[in-house]
């Protein structure tokens, strides 16, 4: 069963991607910030992290480019899932690290699809 990191502060959003990533067969691992994102990384080694942008304490970008800096889990593939949809903020994440992006809201009918192409 390969594992899922979702790094996530808002508890709908985390409830929705836990929901059909569950549903669709993976074990989710969950982190409400940053920092606690990170160490799960680190300490899980997920086949794949889920990166909201906006969190309460260090930013999904910075978050990603410390991952990114590790032996550990820096081949690890990340998705930026963040609301941030202005001209730029797609190629700031991905030159931050981060392996794709999918703007919020997110498609339930799509999600898993677009997810199955990193892992």
């Amino acid at each position: 069963m390969k594992k899922v990191l979702v790094i996530e502060d808002n508890d709908n959003n985390m409830y929705l991607m836990r929901f059909m990533l569950e549903k669709n067969g993976y074990r989710v691992i969950e982190a409400g910030d940053g920092l606690t994102g990170i160490k799960m990384a680190f300490e899980q080694k997920p086949d794949l992290i889920i990166m909201d942008i906006q969190l309460p304490d260090i930013n999904g970008l910075e978050a990603t480019r410390r991952i990114r800096q590790s032996d550990i889990a820096g081949s690890i593939p990340i998705v930026a899932v963040t609301s941030y949809a202005m001209v730029g903020d797609r190629e700031q994440t991905l030159q931050a690290g981060c392996s794709g992006y999918i703007e919020k809201p997110i498609n339930p009918e799509t999600f898993i699809k677009e997810l199955q192409k990193f892992l």
